[in-house]
């Protein structure tokens, strides 16, 4: 795996307050998603990615450029989408645009041609002309998510990327995220709360508690259960059903979701389901392999932290 983003024992305080702990991280191609509570360190982590802030120990690399006195260098080749609003008062949206392509050196009509290609690849369509300023909360996602890839960049840090939008244009967003990655060959971290957003298009996982890296995984990995287990949708009352599971002496639960997840079944688990189906006389609405909750993996993190910090 070819690693985009490499830190070795990377230590930022502000005061007495240690921000991040002691951080060592390897981030490869795909996308990550880099995940954790409020005040877990996402924030200062990133900025130290774009150097915008000094580390008070340790070292690293970014698209193998030293962290150290390469500031302006690596941001030449990130881009970056903040979560908060950073527009200039009084530009349209493809003046905008053209602006961050004129900084990044696409000069003159250039920077104009490449500004509306990247605003139609974004869907941003005849509000491109209008004053940003007279933009909704998701039109101004759309065109801080354009003036981040208008360099053309090989590593994009998104920060809370589909917040504000609705959910076609979230899934329009996803779906231009994931294509980066996969057909243009990018690598991104998206830093967000919206673990759907996780699962739909994440290859690996990060999180954050304190600090302090708790997790690092494939997502594959992480939802794959410790054991075997299949979840069962039923079009019917649970009760009967969940008889026949336990007379053949196996553990169940019953998720958020309301579906049943069924452990200890052996090779012969869709037989045997479908026998507890007609024993009971409830009918199959869904039937798989079952996978860990994101959320639970979540939760899981930050209690380990809570435990060991104590």
């Amino acid at each position: 795996m070819d690693t985009t983003v490499r830190l070795n024992g990377v230590t930022k305080k502000y005061g007495r307050l240690v921000a991040l702990d002691q951080i060592s991280l390897a981030i490869g191609t795909g996308v990550t998603g880099l995940l954790g509570p409020n005040g877990a360190g996402k924030t200062t982590l990133i900025k130290v990615l774009l150097g915008l802030v000094r580390t008070s120990h340790g070292d690293g690399q970014v698209l193998g450029i030293p962290l150290r006195g390469n500031a302006r260098k690596i941001r030449a080749r990130v881009g970056y989408m903040p979560e908060d609003d950073c527009y200039i008062a009084g530009l349209s949206g493809v003046e905008l645009v053209q602006f961050m392509a004129q900084l990044s050196g696409q000069k003159g009509v250039e920077g104009l041609r490449r500004a509306h290609e990247i605003l139609d690849y974004c869907d941003i369509r005849q509000e491109r002309y209008r004053d940003v300023a007279t933009y909704s909360t998701g039109m101004r996602q759309k065109l801080k998510f354009a003036q981040a890839i208008i360099h053309d960049p090989p590593l994009l840090i998104l920060d809370e990327p589909t917040a504000g939008l609705d959910p076609e244009e979230r899934l329009a967003m996803l779906n231009r995220i994931r294509s980066l990655s996969t057909v243009a060959g990018k690598a991104v971290l998206i830093s967000t709360h919206i673990l759907p957003d996780v699962r739909t298009i994440c290859d690996d996982v990060v999180i954050m508690v304190n600090g302090r890296i708790r997790v690092v995984e494939r997502l594959a990995v992480l939802s794959r259960p410790t054991t075997p287990a299949y979840s069962v949708r039923l079009a019917g009352p649970v009760e009967p059903f969940r008889q026949c599971v336990e007379a053949d002496g196996l553990e169940w639960k019953m998720d958020r979701d309301g579906a049943l997840t069924i452990h200890g079944l052996g090779e012969d688990a869709t037989d045997r389901i479908w026998r507890w189906s007609r024993e009971s006389g409830v009918d199959l609405r869904h039937l798989a392999p079952a996978t860990n909750s994101l959320e639970d993996v979540f939760l899981r993190a930050i209690r380990e932290s809570a435990v060991a910090d104590s």
